[in-house]
């Protein structure tokens, strides 16, 4: 009897959710790592406790994300290996030098992030699945807190904006060049926006709302886009 193999039986829609959950869990993981790190940048005891505190939230959607791949059955770690290298560049690229850089990176990045991964659970066949994407979201009490000290940051030194808003000219360049890499590179995630959004112009109208979404961001941090 030939035995089948974990990617025999994940195949299509089912493929695809892997890969998305998968490259979550990743970025729960990493981002723990990160936001741990960033809390060390800040100012006074009050900001780096709440940094601590959104870590400490990556790590519990790492849980939820790690359950679920397992109640389908995939295994956690084989689910995320195909991500790492795309995030960690990105994060490589992207290490900021600040506190403000570090809060921008968080805002910015994450919301890019979160789009992408809203989107395309839109088109994820079990609503269960749906759910825990936007469960695992970033919280808007993360965006807010960013936010609130960038626009204070700016209000005390205006200079302070144009150098912002060159980092995260970066950080939005980096963010789309490396969702690019994962659609092409994981077919199961594009032919899963492909069929769910009618046709191939569909990833193509993705990253305009993507783009749209990240200006309205640099609007409300107070940043030139």
């Amino acid at each position: 009897m030939q035995l089948r193999t974990l990617e025999d039986d994940l195949t299509g829609p089912q493929n695809a959710v892997v890969d998305l959950l998968g490259v979550l869990a990743y970025g729960t993981l990493i981002g723990f790592d990160r936001m741990a790190a960033d809390a060390r940048l800040a100012p006074d005891l009050r900001r780096r406790a709440v940094l601590s505190v959104m870590a400490a939230d990556e790590m519990r959607n790492y849980e939820l994300l790690a359950r679920r791949l397992e109640e389908i059955g995939a295994d956690p770690e084989s689910a995320m290996a195909p991500f790492a290298y795309p995030l960690e560049a990105f994060h490589r690229a992207t290490a900021p030098r600040s506190w403000l850089e570090g809060l921008v990176k968080a805002y910015v990045g994450d919301g890019i992030a979160d789009d992408f991964y809203r989107e395309v659970a839109e088109f994820l066949p079990e609503e269960a699945d749906r759910r825990l994407v936007r469960q695992v979201l970033h919280d808007t009490r993360h965006a807010d807190f960013a936010v609130a000290e960038v626009r204070a940051a700016i209000d005390g030194d205006p200079m302070v904006a144009g150098r912002l808003a060159l980092w995260a000219r970066r950080l939005v360049g980096e963010a789309f060049s490396q969702a690019q890499h994962v659609a092409a590179e994981r077919e199961a995630l594009t032919d899963l926006i492909i069929e769910g959004s009618g046709d191939i112009n569909g990833i193509g109208e993705l990253f305009k709302r993507l783009t749209s979404a990240h200006s309205s961001r640099m609007k409300a941090l107070g940043l030139s886009n």
